[in-house]
């Protein structure tokens, strides 16, 4: 299933997440676009992960569509734009 050409990455991290600052180091390497949400200053995000977490606020938890990656490495980033948004990997402007 492929869903709409809005989707983006949506990336819910928390400060001082060493995992968040390698995957989003990762994803400024890939230059996929992405929301970013810190789930201390949201609670719907923090409600979020919790339901993707099985009630935890482990991060980096990542949607991409209607799949939910809970500390994805880089490579099942990937693997979910590649499925559910391929649009993204167009617009992708990787670092060099």
């Amino acid at each position: 299933m492929t869903v709409s050409e809005d989707t983006k990455v949506e990336f819910y991290w928390r400060p001082g997440c060493g995992f968040c600052m390698l995957l989003r180091a990762h994803l400024d390497s890939a230059g996929l676009p992405r929301h970013e949400v810190n789930i201390w200053e949201d609670p719907e995000a923090a409600a979020r992960v919790r339901a993707a977490t099985n009630g935890s606020e482990t991060v980096p938890t990542v949607f991409v569509g209607p799949a939910a990656m809970v500390n994805p490495t880089i490579d099942e980033v990937l693997a979910a734009v590649r499925t559910h948004a391929p649009h993204l990997l167009e617009s992708a402007s990787p670092e060099r």
